[in-house]
């Protein structure tokens, strides 16, 4: 079976792009968010952020036309068609959207809270309040997670037997400081990701074991490292791998997703991972095994990058929904929810312990 070596990457836009009111401006902002939306050219109404310096700073470097004096004032002056993105601290999360009118959309940044309580109430918030919400789990529409997806989709690999992530990595945790003491930082803010892409894949897990910790350089950093152990089928490994304070330079750094089927494999590098925020390249192989010949990898040109592309993606989701272009909201609040259990049920397995080892 012989593939094409560029796959469709294609990021469905809206066919007309609603005015964003963008609340919390902080680095993914800068970074994804409003590189994403000129991109796509999604028009930035005007921001609010509570520091006032950052804000301008902001609106300055997007030429974005409106600083906000408050969040109120916000919601006031937004046009009846606006799309609220909220980029918070999840902790902030629901007294944010609180604040929301009646009826609102709004793209919520991830983690949907800091714990599965905090998750539960965004969500009751979300349907009392009738807001149109999904979460902004955007690794889904990375281009070459789009290229994987398409090309399983069409049958290159067989079935998925195994899915591993691995990030071994530096990451610079001084940029964040307000996951310190943030119980279990690692699932909750970056293997989240990966939960939400293995559920993107292959549904939900029958169980989970994790173990995540601290990293002696760190220790105000509650985790930075962890393993994540999904349950499916008895067929069917599923495995995430991370550690970000791997501090000894590119050689030996490692961010990767691979799909292995019954006929071939896929491999994804993550590049942003890597010497962030500088990031390397992202890159795409995959081998499609044919009968009588010797297994060989090959390349897919890639369309785009994690950042800032896939926040194209999430973003388009919610207008396009809106609009009615598309049926489903891919990372609606309910399904977020879903990832949040699961990365819950990470953490409680983290906090148990594990099994006790006893000699014979």
């Amino acid at each position: 079976m012989n593939f094409p070596l560029v796959i469709d990457q294609t990021i469905p836009r809206p066919a007309r792009p609603r005015p964003i009111v963008s609340l919390g401006a902080g680095g993914i902002v800068h970074d994804a968010h409003y590189p994403a939306y000129a991109k796509a050219g999604y028009p930035v109404f005007g921001l609010y952020d509570p520091d006032r310096a950052r804000a301008a700073f902001m609106a300055d470097a997007f030429q974005v036309p409106r600083v906000f004096a408050s969040q109120a004032d916000a919601a006031a002056q937004a046009p009846t068609d606006a799309v609220f993105d909220v980029a918070v601290p999840a902790a902030h999360i629901p007294d944010v959207i609180e604040a929301l009118p009646d009826g609102a959309p709004v793209l919520i940044q991830k983690p949907l809270g800091d714990n599965l309580a905090q998750a539960r109430r965004i969500r009751e918030i979300c349907r009392r309040k009738g807001l149109v919400a999904a979460v902004n789990f955007q690794m889904r529409w990375a281009p070459f997670v789009l290229a994987a997806r398409r090309l399983i989709q069409q049958g290159a690999i067989g079935a998925v037997a195994d899915m591993e992530i691995r990030v071994n990595v530096f990451t610079p945790w001084r940029l964040w400081p307000f996951l310190e003491n943030v119980p279990h930082a690692e699932i909750l803010y970056h293997s989240i990701h990966h939960i939400d892409l293995v559920r993107s894949f292959l549904g939900e897990p029958q169980g989970v074991w994790a173990q995540t910790t601290a990293h002696p350089d760190a220790p105000r950093q509650s985790s930075s490292r962890s393993t994540v152990i999904c349950r499916y089928a008895p067929t069917l490994r599923v495995n995430i791998e991370t550690n970000h304070f791997h501090k000894y330079g590119l050689p030996h750094q490692e961010s990767y997703v691979k799909w292995e089927g019954t006929r071939g494999a896929v491999k994804a590098t993550m590049g942003i991972l890597m010497d962030y925020p500088q990031g390397q390249p992202d890159a795409l192989a995959y081998c499609a095994l044919e009968a009588g010949t010797a297994p060989a990898w090959q390349a897919v040109a890639l369309e785009g990058t994690w950042f800032p592309d896939a926040f194209i993606g999430s973003m388009g989701s919610l207008m396009r929904y809106l609009d009615g272009e598309a049926q489903d909201l891919p990372t609606a609040v309910a399904d977020a929810f879903k990832t949040m259990a699961v990365a819950d049920a990470a953490c409680r397995s983290s906090d148990g312990g594990g099994q006790s080892v006893y000699p014979a």
